[in-house]
């Protein structure tokens, strides 16, 4: 337990009723979950209004409340903290509460349209290959050293990461790698972390429906390095139309990665096949075991990252060689007894679809074919639908436009809004098929030998949302089971 006084150092308080110094046992903002003696934050999201919840969280035990706007009945033996922007001091008093724990860490946070996760991650196994123990906050999960936690969101609330934070600090952790989500910027949960490496991927078309405009989202990704401290170092891939945009008014170190020109860290791909890549990085040579120009750029921010944090350049070469991809980015499973290979990728907006099916063409074999497997999200970003339509129809051979996370939308209508952007030429390959498991099965019953399957939009994903509930479904798991079940029969 920590005195009200004590975490509210730094913030900036309009008006405190009550008693400055009671003892806060934990901070949350769902009055679900409150406990006795916790601070309750009435916050106003886009679905629901904190302020709302203040009695049923005074109920349930919480014996300080802090809002933006007091309620009516101000109850005895009560605290309530006023705030003006409770967003924002939320970050300062979790920090607080937890001793500053992103202090304690090297924190790296990774942020860009596409690369987030297999940045992240490698740079979590790369560290604890090394024997140094780190601490992972990603879209797949959470991880505190060897111990592995459920992720919900790709960046989890302000508490839960120092929560976390706190936790990996208690375990020994040196660093700490985590995907820092433009939802996540915007919403001031990354406010007061203390980074000491920030990783600009790149920009596409994504979360317009969130952010409306693209310059917003852009905006929105460029306050990550807005906010670094002057020792932090800034990593940026140039080689993005924005790469420069994101650094030039950041007061941190600022470095680069490149394919294309001269960088702070070069790459240049010798060769590329569905087995690996050989690249150059610097003045070395390595061959990795993750395929496509898009992970040339996620190798060299590792790399990159790995030696702005002090590591050794060769041994994190040899380490990086022996990683193996992530879960669902581009992870490939070959049924050798018929010369197929089905690649399950997370690919869910036009650049990263375009990226995995340009670097299947470019790695397969001359005369096999390709065949994708897609859908789009419900509740999400509508216009990129029909782009990705556009991209798959021109790219592949043969495309089944499926379901993905229909959600509270009609499947049908998702796929209608794909299909609008495939031509009258190109409509003759494709086919629609609403059920998912259904049209993998088909994929996978078109395919020949030499043939290669992409299965985009899920990745890791072991669920499908449809209306509000979430079903098991893998498609890696799908895929496994029918060609074990062939292969047997």
């Amino acid at each position: 337990m920590k005195s009200l006084n004590k975490i509210l150092q730094g913030v900036e308080v309009k008006q405190i009723i009550g008693n400055n110094y009671t003892l806060v046992n934990d901070l949350n903002q769902d009055s679900r979950l409150i406990k006795k003696n916790d601070m309750f934050f009435a916050i106003k999201g886009n679905l629901n209004d904190g302020h709302l919840f203040i009695t049923s969280a005074i109920e349930k035990g919480a014996s300080v409340i802090a809002c933006e706007t007091l309620p009516n009945d101000i109850q005895k033996n009560i605290t309530y903290v006023v705030l003006e922007n409770i967003r924002y001091e939320l970050a300062i008093i979790a920090s607080n509460f937890f001793d500053k724990p992103s202090q304690k860490l090297k924190l790296v946070g990774v942020t860009g349209t596409n690369g987030k996760t297999t940045i992240a991650t490698l740079l979590y196994r790369l560290t604890m290959n090394m024997g140094i123990k780190a601490g992972l906050l990603s879209t797949v999960e959470n991880k505190i050293a060897n111990k592995t936690i459920k992720a919900t969101l790709t960046t989890p609330d302000v508490i839960s990461i120092n929560r976390l934070m706190s936790e990996m600090v208690v375990v020994g952790c040196e660093y700490a790698f985590m995907e820092v989500s433009s939802h996540s910027i915007d919403q001031d949960r990354i406010s007061d972390l203390d980074f000491d490496i920030a990783i600009f991927t790149n920009i596409t078309h994504d979360h317009l429906d969130y952010h409306k405009t693209f310059l917003n989202y852009i905006n929105v990704k460029k306050k990550f390095f807005d906010i670094l401290k002057p020792e932090a170092f800034a990593l940026t891939n140039i080689d993005d139309n924005n790469g420069e945009v994101m650094v030039q008014n950041s007061i941190s170190k600022i470095r680069s990665y490149s394919l294309r020109q001269m960088a702070d860290f070069k790459g240049r791909i010798l060769q590329n096949s569905l087995l690996g890549l050989h690249l150059k990085i610097n003045n070395n040579e390595a061959f990795f075991k993750l395929t496509g120009q898009f992970n040339a750029y996620n190798l060299l921010a590792v790399f990159g990252a790995a030696v702005l944090s002090g590591l050794a350049e060769d041994e994190v070469l040899i380490e990086m060689s022996r990683l193996n991809s992530v879960d669902g980015r581009f992870e490939i499973i070959q049924n050798s007894e018929k010369g197929i290979f089905a690649i399950i990728d997370y690919a869910h907006t036009p650049d990263a679809l375009k990226n995995v099916l340009n670097t299947v063409k470019n790695s397969k074999n001359k005369g096999s074919k390709l065949i994708v497997v897609f859908g789009a999200g419900g509740n999400r970003d509508k216009t990129k639908r029909p782009e990705m339509g556009r991209i798959a129809s021109r790219l592949s051979d043969t495309v089944i436009v499926t379901s993905d996370n229909p959600r509270d939308e009609n499947p049908e209508e998702i796929m209608k809004d794909i299909l609008k952007g495939i031509s009258s030429e190109d409509k003759e390959k494709v086919l629609e098929i609403e059920d998912r498991e259904q049209a993998i099965k088909t994929a996978l019953m078109l395919a020949k030998n030499g043939d290669v399957i992409v299965i985009a939009g899920k990745g890791h994903e072991t669920y499908q949302e449809i209306e509000g509930k979430r079903y098991h479904f893998s498609d890696k798991d799908i895929v496994n089971d029918i060609w074990q079940n062939n292969n047997n029969n």
